[in-house]
């Protein structure tokens, strides 16, 4: 900046002796350059670049070969430098400062302007001198407010809205104390659907009636709804109907016509009241009754006393479900997964399998009938396999039998069905790891065991659990054939267990176990001292 405001001076005056206020500009500057932090020093030199700027613009203006007639036109020369002081105030979030600079800067400019002779008048009478120094004052002074504006916009945004994972435990939190409170204890949409349309009874009559909620792409699902038989409600936003009317309007519609695409005629009358919630519609409540004028004022008002505190909790209900849903989506893929390699494709070849049966079944009976029962066993393999699944996502740690007995259980009755001979050894310490360490933990050793039941070919599975929060090691080993590879990537399960195993910062570890076989270990933690005193189970099964 100097720079620019030394050529723009000797531009102006074309008198390099001018240039002398440019060095006065810098000396006046360094001690805030060279000591930009310290309480004293920086705002000093601060204040003496404002007045040197004063000085300077009226000094110039006089010099300007460009002459009175323009009125201190080289004033203009340097006043830029009046950026420099105010927007380093500004950085340093010192707008109190930066405006007493602009204030000495105007000060310095009048005085300096009322001692200088132009022409035989006063610099200050000159229009043109005060035109610019107004100028570029306030240039100056609006930068500094808008700096100052930008600050307390973002500090009051920083205050207003904590980090996302803060303010995300502090909703889970208030979430889980407050559905600890809930009358029932539920947050099922459907339930409070259903809920609410049986309380209505009792104040409307209704022959049939639904609870509707948006799904997205303009349409209403039903989440829950009365009468003998189920109806085929309308469920399209965009069409002319009262239920489209009270969803836009948020008010209460009234029909002499059914709601319902397959209604076969009569008499109906139709409520349709918005569950608003806030200044959002969540949902819609539909009452029909085979009676004209069935829903009068009265009625209306004694539906919606209901409905507007139903709306809240179906609300709450709502956006539970979706946390519940985002929590639950990775698992869902990780078993659509599973479903689509392991169950799905064998019952494909079973599928396979009964079409060579069928295509053989006049010209070879006998080998058809033994093609049937090799089936017969392939169909009761994967039911096996099926129900060893389900056993696999019903399996939680529970909150007083702990990790190793959830471990044990599961190995006891998968060896059993793979015809395994399982060793266990455990040892866990009253003391519990956290739960959604302990719920990985349990997940990758599941992940072992099936590993070995069904690509080992082993007879024999070796399962040990030592657990001392934090520290906790899984191994499971059997006597089968091994794995080639044990690198994680290539294979699907390993590659799960090594993102389990990340996820609580455990290392995971897979071995070759001589003289066969394969060893699965995960750790968490570092190994505790042994000659702490704690108490622990060890059992030895076989």
């Amino acid at each position: 900046m100097l720079a620019l405001v030394g050529a723009l001076t000797l531009i102006a005056t074309g008198d390099p002796a001018q240039l002398w206020w440019i060095a006065l500009l810098a000396v006046a500057g360094a001690p805030a350059l060279l000591a930009p932090d310290h309480r004293l020093i920086g705002p000093l030199s601060r204040l003496a670049e404002a007045v040197v700027i004063g000085l300077a613009a009226s000094q110039v203006a006089v010099s300007s070969t460009l002459g009175s007639s323009v009125g201190g036109l080289g004033a203009s020369a340097v006043l830029p430098y009046l950026a420099v002081p105010v927007t380093v105030t500004a950085l340093r979030r010192q707008f109190r400062e930066g405006a007493v600079l602009l204030g000495v800067t105007a000060a310095t400019l009048v005085v300096a302007g009322g001692f200088t002779e132009v022409d035989g008048g006063r610099q200050l009478g000159q229009p043109g001198y005060l035109a610019v120094c107004a100028q570029w004052l306030i240039l100056a002074g609006l930068g500094l407010y808008a700096a100052g504006t930008l600050h307390q916009v973002m500090r009051v945004r920083a205050e207003g809205k904590p980090q996302p994972y803060a303010e995300a435990t502090r909703l889970l939190t208030q979430l889980r104390t407050v559905a600890r409170q809930l009358p029932g204890a539920t947050l099922d949409p459907g339930g409070i659907s259903e809920h609410l349309l049986e309380e209505l009874r009792t104040v409307a009559p209704v022959n049939r009636g639904a609870v509707l909620s948006a799904s997205g792409g303009g349409r209403l699902v039903v989440l829950a709804q009365i009468g003998v038989d189920r109806v085929d409600w309308e469920t399209t936003l965009d069409s002319d109907s009262a239920i489209a009317d009270a969803w836009a309007s948020q008010q209460p519609q009234t029909a002499a016509r059914s709601q319902a695409r397959s209604h076969t005629g009569g008499d109906v009358s139709s409520l349709i009241v918005p569950l608003v919630a806030g200044v959002r519609t969540v949902g819609l409540v539909v009452l029909e009754a085979d009676a004209a004028h069935a829903y009068p004022p009265p009625v209306v008002s004694r539906v919606t006393a209901l409905t507007g505190p139903a709306a809240l909790r179906l609300e709450a209900a709502l956006l539970f479900d979706d946390v519940r849903s985002l929590a639950t989506n990775e698992e869902r893929q990780r078993l659509a997964r599973e479903i689509h390699d392991g169950v799905a494709q064998e019952l494909v070849m079973v599928g396979y399998g009964i079409d060579n049966a069928l295509a053989y079944v006049d010209e070879d009976p006998k080998e058809t009938a033994e093609a049937l029962r090799t089936l017969r066993g392939e169909v009761t393999r994967v039911i096996t396999e099926l129900r060893l699944s389900l056993f696999e996502l019903r399996s939680e740690v529970d909150r007083h039998g702990g990790l190793a007995a959830a471990i044990a259980e599961y190995a006891r009755t998968v060896g059993s069905a793979g015809g395994l001979r399982v060793h266990l050894s455990l040892d866990e310490s009253t003391a519990r790891l956290p739960a959604a360490t302990e719920a990985e933990l349990l997940r990758i050793a599941q992940e072992a065991v099936t590993n070995a039941r069904k690509h080992a070919g082993a007879s024999n599975l070796w399962v040990t659990c030592e657990v001392d929060p934090p520290y906790a090691q899984i191994e499971v080993s059997d006597d089968g054939h091994g794995i080639g590879d044990q690198r994680t990537d290539g294979h699907y399960g390993l590659a799960i267990m090594a993102e389990r195993a990340e996820r609580i910062r455990g290392r995971l570890e897979i071995s070759p176990r001589q003289p066969s076989g394969t060893t699965v270990a995960v750790v968490v933690g570092s190994s505790p001292r042994r000659d702490n005193v704690r108490g622990s189970a060890a059992a030895e099964v076989e």
